[in-house]
């Protein structure tokens, strides 16, 4: 397994819709593996293909309490196909926005189909943590930020911290191979 580097806010690379996957073989497999190391290595409790550079369809998240056993899910080409009326408010943070955090409001259940790593069709309803983060991170592979959720007066605060931020790091090392 291979921790992979995340992608931070402000690169463009974020607002791309993913791409679904077309079958599901060893190195989508190894792929969602390197995802899940990376998550906890972070650490975070979801990561979307697209925040380590891939516009793929796919999704990592464990929501298990601290004190648990990890229990990682992966979900390839997740859709949500049903929203309750009923509304809940996460803080919520993102591994490609360190270190900042606000209250979102969404949708307090989701109902998402979506493939698993047999390849075969399931669906999960879910309510809590785990309908914040399935929306967060499927928000992810359509190009939608959590701060999008924001007024626009406190999202152009964090982009313009984070482009800042981005001029006074040094570019990424390449890697060769």
């Amino acid at each position: 397994m291979t921790i992979r580097p995340l992608i931070l806010l402000p690169d463009p690379k974020l607002r791309e819709v993913s791409k679904p996957i077309e079958r599901v073989d060893d190195a989508v497999r190894k792929f969602a593996d390197d995802m899940l190391e990376t998550m906890y290595d972070a650490p975070g409790i979801g990561l979307a293909a697209i925040q380590v550079g891939e516009p793929r369809r796919l999704l990592v998240l464990d929501v298990a309490e601290k004190d648990a056993p990890p229990e990682p899910q992966v979900f390839i080409n997740p859709e949500i196909v049903a929203r309750s009326e009923e509304r809940s408010v996460h803080e919520e943070g993102c591994l490609s926005i360190p270190d900042y955090y606000a209250e979102v409001e969404r949708p307090a259940a989701v109902t998402v189909k979506y493939i698993d790593l047999d390849g075969k069709e399931q669906k999960v309803e879910a309510n809590g943590i785990l309908a914040t983060c399935l929306q967060h991170e499927i928000d992810h592979l359509n190009g939608v930020l959590f701060i999008d959720y924001l007024s626009k007066l406190k999202r152009d605060i964090v982009v313009r911290k984070f482009k800042k931020l981005a001029k006074d790091r040094p570019p990424p090392a390449r890697m060769v191979g």
